[in-house]
């Protein structure tokens, strides 16, 4: 086996398969990342500035952390992903009511940011295929472009559920026909497998925004009004569950 080829299975050995189990951890993590973001920016009043900068620095020691890293590790992996999405809860949330330019403001511009990365990736190194993920480089576009989309996902939530008047449930019912379209995409049309991956990543985002605003959100609001911290505990609990029960392989490059 050539250095060049021994290089991308280590690299690749970092990026988890994309089964079932991989999306629901993924729609808990986003639900966890609104809850918790909330948690931290409402329910400890530390104001959305504040909290966007504890999560962000949270997340960018996670991203060291993996790129450092010469395997895949399920823990490390997730907890990167749960830093990227409450960041993305705190930053939308600061962009689009801080800043005052609104949720189809905010969804905008994120849209505009994700498909900039997405762009300056692709020019950069050729593919945006997460199975091309092997160097520092791809590796930092990729948790960028992460980031962007938990933040965009969280604006794309918001904007629904409340500025386009469906709420909570009938925004969720919205976002997960999306997701399903998409999954018959991927059976049934030759659709780009690399376009669908992250059309159904930026879609997931939404869909978790909504249910932890219904979890979490007064009962007058059309939520259910539960503790944001004992929501994202029992989060967390059914998280850490999955990943432990699972046992995530490595993707490869049939992926």
């Amino acid at each position: 086996m050539s250095r060049e080829a021994t290089a991308s299975q280590q690299a690749l050995s970092k990026v988890p398969a994309l089964t079932l189990g991989f999306w629901a951890i993924k729609i808990l993590a986003t639900t966890l990342g609104e809850t918790g973001g909330d948690a931290v920016s409402m329910s400890l009043d530390l104001g959305y500035l504040v909290s966007t900068g504890i999560f962000m620095a949270l997340f960018v020691i996670a991203v060291a952390g993996q790129i450092r890293a010469k395997q895949f590790h399920p823990w490390l992996y997730w907890a990167t992903i749960i830093a990227s999405t409450t960041v993305g809860t705190t930053l939308a949330d600061f962009a689009d009511r801080s800043l005052g330019i609104g949720y189809f403001g905010g969804s905008t511009l994120l849209a505009c940011l994700v498909a900039a990365t997405l762009v300056a990736w692709h020019r950069s190194l050729g593919s945006i295929d997460v199975g091309s993920v092997h160097t520092p480089k791809a590796e930092a576009f990729y948790w960028l472009t992460i980031m962007f989309s938990q933040t965009l996902g969280t604006a794309l939530g918001d904007w629904t559920a409340d500025s386009a008047g469906l709420g909570y449930t009938g925004a969720a019912l919205i976002f997960a026909a999306l997701l399903l379209l998409i999954v018959l995409a991927y059976y049934f049309t030759r659709v780009s497998r690399t376009a669908l991956f992250w059309l159904a990543f930026v879609l997931t985002r939404p869909l978790g925004a909504v249910i932890g605003d219904y979890l979490d959100k007064p009962v007058a609001a059309g939520g259910l009004e539960f503790s944001r911290f004992t929501a994202t505990g029992v989060l967390l609990v059914a998280i850490a569950l999955l990943i432990w029960l699972l046992q995530q392989r490595a993707a490869d490059r049939s992926h």
